[in-house]
């Protein structure tokens, strides 16, 4: 017996987040990592840097030879070696002498410094126009990272940085939990694909485009199906998707009013924790658990299905992934009177300039349109009645919602 009740947003919410499961561990190449999520602590294996070496070019000295140099009064010393990054100079560096080196290359035997190359003079051997302290322009074994440092922890969202540091500290591959494979399907007996001539009550499956744009703005793994507005086989569909797939959305046949097909199928194969939520708009949303896995249930008004996706599904698919993001809610003041009803959450599409906020006088469903020319939802909590002119709003930029 599936709800009919309208929910208050936060409860269906809470319901849906309750029944989520991470997905399995997988190891990975290092250079496919970017914004995967670590699935366990990892240590390092080496010393970052490996050996200490030169932060500058210049010369490695020993820094006791440069006390009191000055421009006026220069410190000669003996040119005894020249090395590269990459080379190792086999000299040991003694009292008087000095060793011209490069950015990255090890540190001489004997020498505690280095002697950037625009303090001295090369003559017969070089003069040291500034004193250094032991140390100075070094970077010394270890101090980056040392072996069996813990580098990420568990559930650590990898950014370019990150990447670096598991480099240096000797690893290739790496454990992150699974991108949740999504299946996607689009009921509606009337879907086309875009085409120039459509016939008789004949729509562009524009949700096609947009479900997979969706799911993979958060990181998962979107792979689409098309099927009529027939019962048996939709329920072949359900049977066979949640076979192969983490979680399912189906887009369309949520009516509450009409019990339409989708909602019926999901009734007979598992349990519907959630028919119909206070939201506009996405009123008809719908959430069941069927075979162990979550099917999300969207409108087939392609922006229903959009705001659903945005406040229902998207932070479900990235807790698969072990990814904990909080909505970034930001405040700004309305640019005119915004009315709402009592009881229901109102996610209504808005443009943000600066710390206006102004709502598009687009409504319904179906103006695709209404998405494109805004850049934020404004929200209107179900205890509100609307916010006046010039008093603040609770906004989310769609660029926030993007991982």
């Amino acid at each position: 017996m599936f709800l009919s009740t309208l929910l208050p947003v936060q409860q269906a919410i809470e319901i849906i987040q309750k029944s989520i499961k991470e997905t399995d561990i997988e190891m990975i190449p290092l250079e496919d990592a970017y914004k995967r999520v670590v699935a366990m602590d990892i240590v390092s294996q080496l010393d970052s840097p490996p050996f200490s070496r030169s932060a500058m070019d210049g010369y490695a000295v020993q820094a006791k030879d440069t006390y009191g140099a000055s421009a006026k009064n220069p410190k000669p010393l003996i040119m005894v070696d020249q090395i590269g990054a990459g080379s190792k100079s086999l000299v040991t560096v003694e009292e008087g002498m000095a060793v011209k080196i490069a950015t990255g290359a090890p540190m001489p035997d004997g020498a505690d410094a280095v002697v950037m190359e625009e303090y001295t003079r090369e003559e017969d051997g070089i003069e040291v126009e500034t004193s250094l302290t032991p140390g100075e322009n070094v970077s010394y074994q270890g101090e980056d990272i040392r072996k069996g440092d813990v580098l990420m922890k568990k559930g650590k969202f990898l950014q370019p940085p990150d990447l670096a540091m598991l480099a240096s500290g000797g690893h290739c591959k790496i454990p992150v939990y699974k991108r949740p494979s999504i299946a996607v399907l689009i009921t509606g007996s009337e879907l086309v694909m875009p085409r120039l001539l459509l016939k008789d009550a004949e729509v562009i499956n524009s949700n096609h485009y947009t479900l997979k744009a969706l799911v993979e703005s958060s990181l998962a793994i979107p792979t689409l199906f098309h099927v009529d507005d027939d019962e048996g086989r939709v329920k072949e569909m359900f049977i066979d998707l949640l076979k192969n797939y983490d979680a399912l959305i189906t887009t369309g046949g949520t009516a509450i009013s009409k019990g339409d097909v989708v909602v019926k199928v999901a009734e007979e194969l598992g349990e519907v924790l959630i028919h119909g939520v206070a939201m506009r708009p996405g009123k008809p949303f719908a959430y069941a658990w069927i075979n162990d896995k979550p099917v999300f249930m969207l409108s087939g008004y392609p922006v229903a299905a959009m705001v659903q996706y945005d406040i229902m599904v998207r932070k479900n698919l990235e807790m698969m992934q072990n990814l904990h993001k909080p909505l970034h809610i930001v405040r700004k003041i309305a640019s005119r009177k915004i009315p709402s009803t009592l009881g229901r959450a109102d996610y209504i599409r808005a443009l943000v300039e600066d710390d206006i906020v102004t709502p598009l006088n687009i409504k319904g469903s179906t103006i695709i349109r209404s998405m494109v020319d805004s850049n934020s939802y404004i929200v209107i909590e179900e205890n509100l009645e609307g916010v006046d002119k010039g008093g603040e709003c609770e906004v989310i930029l769609y660029e926030a919602l993007r991982v």
